[in-house]
């Protein structure tokens, strides 16, 4: 399996519009984050795990030219703008809880029921916390929440996905053992409404015990990725656009 990170920033991207942060003028190009996107590659399939607006950008970048399905954790701006650009993939399989595949339809209402050349076309799965295949593969979803939004991330062999999530209950922590690779959420340093912290996420991490962890969905405010990386456990590590890792 192969796991290309796309975006690893939060809702407004990093530099901020209009912001003269260390971070958000920083040379380095770890600094600089699109919204927050994962491809992973497994068994012959392209799966893409969310689809937000900066994702034509990173299709270009990372050469994508071929998407088998797309998981979407959940219905906000940052993770499901971008599928208009799903036009160039042909018949698109998307797989979404029920709150996400209404919001789909409501948003992106042109795509279906209508034969006009050029839009996009979605196929919607509708899915729950049950397992479910892309062809070979087998997803499980994980419940947690968003604040107040129920929201899904996802296990894929021993690799978890876990990105906008504040709580998680108990018997969701149970899908999450046993992982090689961790991807999950760390939003800033202070402590947010409906985002982890890096010490909440520290903390999960703690708890689960997985081989490698992986932050994404970083603010501004989370700090440069040089300095923070210092100050993390060995095998734990800042996520940055464009990083592959193998498993």
């Amino acid at each position: 399996m192969k796991i290309t990170f796309l975006g690893t920033g939060t809702s407004n991207g990093v530099p901020n519009i209009g912001c003269n942060c260390e971070v958000c003028t920083s040379t380095d190009p770890k600094d600089h984050r699109l919204r927050c996107s994962s491809l992973f590659e497994v068994d012959g399939k392209q799966i893409l795990i969310d689809c937000g607006p900066d994702f034509r950008q990173q299709a270009l970048t990372n050469k994508i030219t071929h998407i088998d399905a797309v998981l979407l954790t959940h219905e906000h701006v940052d993770h499901m703008m971008g599928i208009d650009d799903l036009r160039p993939f042909g018949n698109v399989q998307i797989y979404a809880n029920a709150l996400t595949n209404k919001a789909v339809h409501r948003i992106f209402s042109y795509c279906f029921n209508n034969d006009y050349p050029g839009i996009p076309k979605l196929e919607m799965h509708e899915i729950d916390d049950r397992p479910f295949y892309i062809d070979n593969v087998k997803v499980i979803p994980i419940n947690a929440m968003h604040y107040k939004m129920p929201v899904l991330g996802f296990r894929i062999g021993n690799v978890a996905y876990l990105t906008d999530v504040k709580t998680i209950a108990d018997e969701e922590l149970e899908k999450l053992r046993g992982l090689d690779i961790f991807i999950v959420d760390a939003l800033r340093h202070k402590e947010h409404l409906s985002h982890i912290s890096v010490e909440e996420a520290l903390a999960l991490i703690e708890k689960i015990q997985p081989k490698r962890s992986y932050f994404v969905h970083m603010c501004h405010q989370f700090g440069l990725h040089e300095k923070e990386q210092k100050l993390l456990p060995p095998n734990v590590f800042v996520a940055y656009d464009g990083l592959q890792i193998e498993v």
